[in-house]
């Protein structure tokens, strides 16, 4: 008894763990999307000027949202694969929740009139010029509404498709090629979760709307680099695995795996 009570509380630990880096790098991640960087401007080479149609150039512009986006990756990998279909979505329908709450927080609090000594302190940047902090301030955590349903529709999708294609790959490969279920889940999950926010944020209730060439143009990149940097942290992947399974011990692990995998059946 003494013993199923301590994997039972490590199960809940691993979870409680998980759950947090997952809520919390989605979370932040929709709060800092809205902005666009330049990826070639990181290195300081000119913009690539890709031919992508015959009147558009192609850049490689990301959210920025995309740079924390693989670690949510990752961890619905694992959750994935010890607690299966029924522990993403817990996470998932969980995330969309608070990613809610957060904005709607955000709303209240931008709505509230400043305090005139507030403007006064905090009214020129480094270079002398004067600005509107509360402008400001409302311009960078305020995002429209066709971002945050957007963002909202594409994250519920991808996590969908993703558990869906993952506990697909996991049953013809066993517990073995860890790699082929990550990377194939997440270059089918990615590939509409980095159209659709898009689209639904920018050109369909986008206002102004962007070309629907931008769209495909930055959802383009936003895919390669999410694919890629998938790709490149395969072995944290491999190592979280590792940790995680001389927590639980090996056979309690690899039953946890084979539970998630039986329950997990069908789409939703």
């Amino acid at each position: 008894m003494k013993h199923q009570n301590s994997l039972s509380q490590k199960k809940t630990n691993l979870f409680l763990i998980l759950a947090g880096i997952f809520i919390t790098n989605a979370v932040v991640a929709e709060l800092i999307g809205v902005k666009i960087f330049s990826g070639e401007a990181i290195f300081g080479l000119l913009p690539a000027q890709i031919p992508l149609f015959r009147d558009f150039l192609l850049d490689f512009n990301l959210t920025a949202g995309a740079i924390i986006w693989p670690i949510v990756f990752i961890t619905t990998d694992i959750i994935n694969e010890y607690f299966g279909k029924e522990g993403v979505k817990k996470i998932t329908y969980l995330t969309v929740i608070l990613i809610i709450y957060v904005f709607i927080v955000i709303a209240i609090v931008t709505a509230l009139p400043p305090a005139s000594f507030w403007l006064d302190i905090n009214n020129t940047d480094q270079a002398g010029n004067t600005f509107n902090i509360d402008f400001a301030y409302t311009k960078i955590f305020t995002q429209g509404l066709g971002i945050i349903i957007g963002s909202l529709v594409a994250f519920l999708m991808g996590q969908l498709l993703d558990v869906y294609v993952f506990q697909k790959l996991r049953k013809k490969t066993g517990e073995r090629k860890i790699w082929l279920r990550a990377t194939g889940s997440t270059l089918v999950s990615q590939l509409v979760d980095s159209f659709v926010v898009l689209f639904i944020a920018f050109y369909v209730l986008g206002n102004p709307r962007w070309d629907i060439k931008l769209v495909i143009a930055v959802g383009i990149i936003n895919y390669i680099y999410k694919f890629t940097v998938a790709i490149v942290l395969t072995p944290l992947l491999y190592l979280a695995h590792n940790i995680i399974d001389r927590y639980l011990g090996k056979e309690q692990a690899l039953a946890l795996t084979e539970e998630a995998a039986k329950k997990s059946k069908g789409f939703f």
